[in-house]
């Protein structure tokens, strides 16, 4: 993993927190309308992963994660980046919402790199 600051780690572990407990909140209130909820699990169960995976290689905390759980959450999140990266397009500059964007694409793309040197071990 390249160097990444203290800064930025802490940036990162707070973006996927940020997101887990947003998605959290989405899925319980789909829950209770009855909604098909699929998608967001898979999408939480991801976020779960990335964030796993970063205190794993940054706080060396231990996972339970197989081969397939991290193949799957890697293709999940590289497939979140274009639509964060498509509403960053639109987004002002300067405003927070883009500064929110770009610690969740960064964030999701070291979660992604994380993964990529867990095979690479």
């Amino acid at each position: 993993m390249e160097n990444v600051s203290n800064a930025n780690k802490l940036e990162s572990i707070k973006s996927f927190q940020s997101s887990i407990s947003k998605s959290e909140n989405a899925l319980a209130q789909m829950t209770h309308k009855g909604a098909n909820t699929t998608l967001l699990e898979k999408r939480l169960k991801a976020l779960y992963i990335g964030l796993a995976m970063l205190e794993y290689v940054w706080n060396q905390r231990l996972h339970n994660y197989t081969r397939e759980e991290l193949v799957e959450a890697r293709h999940v999140l590289t497939g979140l980046l274009p639509s964060i990266e498509a509403v960053y397009a639109k987004s002002k500059a300067g405003s927070p919402q883009r500064t929110l964007l770009e610690r969740r694409i960064k964030a999701l793309e070291l979660a992604v790199q994380a993964i990529d040197d867990i095979f690479n071990e």
